[in-house]
């Protein structure tokens, strides 16, 4: 199954999240499909902290990825 989820990147104590397509059965920070976006929890800004490829999420979605809940919460928190 594909999956949109993040990976982790960063040093010790300052996270920073890159949102992927990857198979589902691949470790977290192991080989992807491709990059659609960041999320950067650490950033002040809210409006600025992640940053999201819609046209591929959508493109994604309707190939039948599905989301893992962090990223779900990423997307609700930047539609609103």
């Amino acid at each position: 199954m594909v999956k949109i989820r993040l990976i982790r990147n960063g040093a010790k104590k300052k996270p920073f999240y890159q949102i992927v397509i990857t198979d589902s059965r691949k470790s977290r920070n192991g080989k992807f499909i491709e990059k659609i976006g960041f999320f950067d929890p650490i950033h002040n800004n809210k409006e600025k902290n992640a940053n999201i490829n819609l046209e591929r999420l959508t493109y994604w979605k309707k190939q039948g990825a599905q989301l893992s809940e962090r990223v779900k919460y990423i997307i609700n928190q930047k539609n609103s």
